[in-house]
């Protein structure tokens, strides 16, 4: 198996942990508490964001890249998770706003879209 599947197999197994993590948060506030989707998935991003930069540098890309610069790779990695944030607060507008869909509608997007842009982005850019 070569070093780009290894990393897509962790990926998808740090990743779904994540996005399962980040997709909880949403549903149990947005459902749970009533707050609002985009407050909601915000909070989800919050825990989302803090473990995923832990699970995909010391297990997704372990050993792709360098690690002597740590600053300028969190910060890569924050930009990216910024994208990722306003990805899925896209989804939450379309699905809950604007096609008036239940609550777990984003969920499928944020589950499988954002994850499939994000590994490309930090296995080219952030975990380079």
């Amino acid at each position: 198996m070569g070093a780009v599947q290894g990393q897509l197999i962790r990926y998808v197994l740090a990743g779904g942990f994540v996005t399962a993590l980040q997709a909880a948060v949403y549903w149990a506030l947005a459902q749970g508490l009533h707050l609002h989707p985009q407050l909601a998935n915000f909070a989800g991003y919050l825990v989302a964001v803090a473990s995923g930069f832990v699970l995909h540098g010391r297990f997704t890309f372990r050993g792709h890249g360098s690690r002597e610069q740590p600053l300028a790779q969190a910060m890569r990695f924050g930009a990216v998770s910024l994208l990722s944030l306003a990805l899925n607060a896209f989804w939450v507008w379309l699905c809950t706003a604007a096609f008036h869909w239940p609550l777990w509608a984003p969920i499928p997007f944020m589950a499988v879209v954002t994850p499939v842009l994000v590994f490309v982005l930090n296995r080219q850019w952030v975990f380079r």
